[in-house]
């Protein structure tokens, strides 16, 4: 699991800040309505004791109106200025969100094929979902709230020293104290926020894997519907007692906070009568009403500070997640300035030089010292057992890796110095296991060039011989696909993906694989859509069933990261070593399945 030390507080609010900064001039203005408010705001105490200790002693009519308009002004004035800033504050907050899920999910598109290969899906949902989603108050309103809360306490605390600094040093006692117990549980609720996300996270991971089609029909078909519905009532049960830990933890100790702030009006009472039945000089009622307005006026900014504290706390857990993404490396990187050649320039010369690979840095080579060349518009073939590296190295002509040894090449140029943009242009893909979105065939076709007309979309997929199936359909090409396809047979799919491939029209095509999961018949006609296809191009061909690849121009054969034999179908043959004693194992399985 990915994780960030504690002790990465301080760099994760630096960062946070950073958030903010494109919108600092917003942030100035909700500065200012701040500081005005707070201002206006402790006005009204010295004017009610002035209406207490002049206006009504002295049945001076004419003051105590003035007095009174002017305190309903400033809760007028006080008002609008707080419906701004809730606006100015929610509105930065919002596209500080969207600035923070956008970098996010650009981000994890940069990333690398291994990044995927070891994550759950739900768990990079969750990051996205629950843990940004998670900061949402935090960032749209707690720093506007911080700002404000700080300064309507200094501001109140200042009034209270002006109106009698005695009651003001026996008010302000006991913060200290408060700001250490409130600092203690906001690190107990961090660390049980950690821990309830990751609970999240494993849920979400649940819910992706077992409701989807494939999880469905798996569960159904193994029986294990039930036991799916135990686990994911064991993580849910789990996930409930954290919730209940993290809205109890520091409970009881924030609720003294509480006490104390409730007692204090009165404590200042029997603070004033007891200095003046002492002899100190004696505390107008209109400074102990004023003093005690100021006290309630400002307990409540303070016990905000504090309980923002805790929020603030809580929320750092849920950035480490996030900064963990966003500090993943990039290990493919597109070069400064790298050339972005259109596909009809490249003629697709495809060489392998020297290519050395391993999936972990203290793991094993998955491709050791392979050099091969493939001329432009031949076709090669890689075969070998499961685990030989054949899907690694087409994997590196399409640079989802880079090579640890050695380069990859096309038209003698090294892919890595080519546009991330030039090389998806160059290089096609066709997998075995085919990916559709839950959107339309016309959509999903698209999906490989946006700007391709409603023909262009037609005779793609008449070539991959999937047209007549389409239009048959009652809203034809935009007849929904649904969840990965599953409207559609693999072979169906299959084409489509074909199709999906002509419409880009790569001069330099992978093929992994893409017949091995399908019967003979339907077999026939997809491998007879990839003909179409493969014609003109340079093919790097997966083969799982030896006899699609009979025609190819080379075959490699792999074993444990190395080519170990390399030649046409009739010349492997005739050498009887490995790819001989394969074709003959395959062949005897046919005969004994037939």
């Amino acid at each position: 699991m990915l994780s960030r030390p504690l002790g990465a507080e301080r760099l994760d609010r630096g960062r946070l800040l950073r958030l903010f900064r494109p919108y600092r001039w917003r942030l100035t203005s909700v500065l200012a309505l701040i500081l005005l408010s707070a201002a206006l705001g402790m006005v009204s105490p010295f004017l009610l004791r002035a209406v207490l200790d002049q206006a009504i002693p002295e049945a001076n009519t004419g003051l105590l109106v003035a007095l009174v308009v002017g305190m309903i002004g400033i809760a007028v004035a006080t008002g609008a200025l707080g419906v701004a800033q809730t606006l100015l504050s929610n509105t930065v907050g919002q596209r500080v969100m969207h600035d923070l899920r956008t970098q996010v999910y650009r981000h994890l598109q940069r990333l690398s094929l291994a990044f995927f290969t070891r994550t759950r899906t739900g768990e990079i949902q969750s990051r996205i979902a629950n843990d940004i989603g998670g900061v949402q108050s935090v960032v749209t309103s707690t720093a506007t709230s911080i700002v404000s809360n700080v300064t309507t306490v200094l501001a109140a605390g200042v009034a209270m020293f002006l109106l009698d600094w005695r009651l003001a040093l026996f008010a302000l006692g006991l913060l200290p104290f408060f700001v250490w117990l409130t600092r203690r549980v906001g690190a107990e609720r961090r660390r049980i926020t950690a821990e309830r996300q990751g609970q999240l996270a494993d849920i979400s991971a649940l819910i992706e894997e077992s409701l989807s089609v494939s999880g469905i029909l798996l569960g159904k078909t193994m029986g294990r519907s039930g036991e799916l519905a135990e686990r994911f009532d064991r993580e849910s049960a789990e996930l409930a007692d954290l919730e209940v830990r993290a809205r109890m933890a520091g409970r009881w100790r924030m609720a003294s906070v509480q006490i104390a702030f409730a007692a204090m009006p009165a404590l200042v009472y029997l603070f004033a009568g007891l200095s003046i039945a002492g002899g100190a000089p004696a505390i107008t009622i209109g400074t102990l009403v004023a003093f005690t307005t100021l006290q309630a006026r400002m307990f409540f900014p303070i016990q905000s500070l504090l309980s923002v504290s805790v929020d603030v706390q809580s929320s750092l857990a849920l950035f480490e997640r996030v900064f963990d993404y966003l500090d993943e490396p990039i290990e493919i990187r597109e070069r400064l300035g790298a050339p972005d050649i259109p596909p009809s320039e490249v003629r697709g010369e495809v060489s392998f030089d020297g290519v050395a690979f391993g999936y972990g840095a203290d793991g094993p080579w998955s491709l050791r010292e392979v050099d091969l060349t493939v001329p432009a518009g031949t076709t090669l073939a890689l075969v070998g057992e499961t685990g030989a590296g054949k899907t690694t190295l087409a994997y590196l002509l399409a640079r989802l890796y880079d090579p640890q040894e050695g380069a990859v090449r096309i038209d003698g140029i090294d892919v890595r110095e080519l546009s991330l943009r030039s090389l998806a242009g160059i290089v096609g893909v066709v997998s075995q296991e085919t990916y559709l979105f839950h959107a339309s065939v016309r959509d999903n076709l698209r999906f490989a060039r946006p700007d391709a007309d409603n023909l262009e979309v037609e005779s793609a997929a008449r070539a991959a011989q999937i047209h007549d199936l389409v239009a048959s359909l009652p809203e034809g090409y935009e007849t929904v696909v649904g969840e990965r396809g599953y409207r559609f047979s693999g072979g169906e799919k299959q084409r489509i993906a074909i199709a999906r491939a002509v419409l880009r029209n790569p001069p330099v095509l992978i093929l992994d694989e893409a017949t091995s999961a399908l019967d003979a018949h339907t077999e026939r006609a997809v491998q007879a859509a990839l003909d179409r296809l493969a014609a003109g191009r340079t093919v790097v061909a997966i083969a799982h069933r030896l006899s699609t690849v009979r025609r190819a121009e080379q075959i490699a054969v792999l074993e444990a990261g190395r080519v170990v034999e390399l030649g046409s179908h009739e010349e492997l043959l005739g050498l009887g070593d490995r790819y001989a004693a394969m074709v003959d194992l395959q062949s005897h399985g046919d005969a004994v399945a037939a």
